[in-house]
């Protein structure tokens, strides 16, 4: 266990990497930051901004790849890179035993999460997969509610994530597809809600959007009917295209009541009801501001593991859980039935 200020390193100063970068400088536990990326000017940038967060307080420098990095001194390590790099990633923060933070996925395929969960268990070396709905205020309400039985049993679960624009046609042949790279947030946090494992997925899918979604052999909408371990069914929707904004929500119906995460004055749905005027908006236009807060609260728990004054809130094993029903509902779409988690390798 450390009390000292500490020193981080991250791979991949992107969108959610250089915010990240910011998000840890303003830390009062985080006295440095290191980063590296493909892209020199972009770490640059970084660090640069860096320089305003905190009055100065953190120190920030740039390196010109990997090894550097993890020859910096770094006392952690922090992933956000494209998917088919994280795997490699994890075994070099792993094997230099640094405490390693890295977005979701856990990796591009079931096989290399699964050889990392074992690489997790046999190291001891903390890893902290990146779902930040398990830090959002809303889903974690749901969670406790849930625990503590206020919602009777359980009887019905609407998931879903309506991003308001889709990504770059360039990102799409490596993203997995939408259940891998979209819905798996939602199994994700069914798992975290619920305490229940999936047992059968059957999802549908389909394109109207334009041609490069087929062409990267994804679609553009997505839909999942998932069955639980106790009979509980949850219905998860997917879509690339949501022109009222970005919509991410989770309602849980029980026997004694229903209780929903993401219904605020935010909601990207306007009601056809006369003279109701709910919501007030404005709108969320992507997941960034969607999940700010919870995204700060998620790395300020990382800087906890960090640390050593905690464990990884959401480890390898999670990460693979999550992984494991996402492509359960990627074979179910296409191969057109009902897919059981058991035809899913686990080990």
């Amino acid at each position: 266990m450390s009390d000292r200020p500490l020193h981080l390193g991250i791979v991949g100063v992107g969108r959610i990497g250089a915010t990240h970068a910011r998000t840890l400088a303003g830390l009062e536990t985080v006295e440095r930051l290191t980063v590296t990326d493909l892209d020199p000017a972009a770490a640059a940038r970084t660090v640069d901004a860096i320089a305003g967060v905190g009055a100065g307080r953190v120190t920030a420098a740039a390196v010109d790849a990997v090894p550097a990095l993890l020859d910096s001194g770094i006392d952690a390590l922090v992933i956000t890179t494209g998917t088919a790099t994280h795997a490699g990633l994890i075994e070099a923060g792993v094997a230099a035993g640094l405490p390693t933070f890295c977005e979701k996925p856990v990796a591009g395929t079931v096989g290399e999460s699964i050889a990392l969960a074992e690489l997790e268990r046999r190291s001891g070396v903390p890893i902290h997969i990146g779902f930040q709905r398990r830090f959002d205020a809303g889903y974690r309400r749901l969670r406790e509610a849930v625990a503590a039985g206020e919602l009777g049993e359980l009887r019905l679960v609407r998931a879903a994530t309506h991003d308001q624009s889709p990504p770059p046609a360039a990102y799409l042949p490596g993203s997995g597809g939408i259940f891998r790279d979209c819905g798996i947030h939602d199994v994700d946090i069914l798992r975290f809600v619920t305490g229940r494992e999936v047992v059968r997925a059957y999802a549908a899918g389909g394109t109207k959007g334009p041609a490069f979604f087929a062409d990267a052999g994804d679609v553009d909408t997505g839909a999942a009917v998932l069955t639980l371990d106790d009979g509980t069914l949850a219905l998860v929707s997917l879509t690339r295209y949501h022109g009222a904004g970005h919509d991410v929500r989770m309602e849980v119906h029980g026997s004694l009541g229903t209780l929903s995460a993401g219904l605020d004055d935010s909601l990207a749905i306007a009601s056809a009801q006369p003279g109701v005027a709910f919501p007030p908006g404005p709108t969320h236009p992507s997941f960034a501001e969607r999940f700010a807060a919870a995204y700060a609260a998620e790395l300020a728990a990382f800087v906890e593991v960090a640390a050593g004054r905690a464990p990884s809130p959401c480890t390898v094993a999670d990460g693979l859980a999550a992984a494991r029903i996402a492509e359960a509902c990627a074979l179910s779409l296409a191969q057109g039935r009902p897919v059981e988690l058991s035809e899913v390798p686990a080990r």
